[in-house]
């Protein structure tokens, strides 16, 4: 995932967190949190071996 691509999903996440305005979607925000999570999991894993 690019930098901006993250920027992104990273943006959109707390939008929906945050702002009073925005109706939660509790779907997108665990699709979100997921996509989010698996890089770092991915690059901890390559610094491992």
């Amino acid at each position: 995932m690019s930098d901006s691509e993250m920027a992104r999903k990273l943006a959109e996440l707390d939008r929906l967190l945050n702002d009073p305005e925005t109706r939660m979607d509790a779907g997108r925000v665990w699709a979100l949190a997921q996509e989010l999570k698996a890089p770092a999991a991915g690059a901890g894993a390559s610094r491992r071996h």
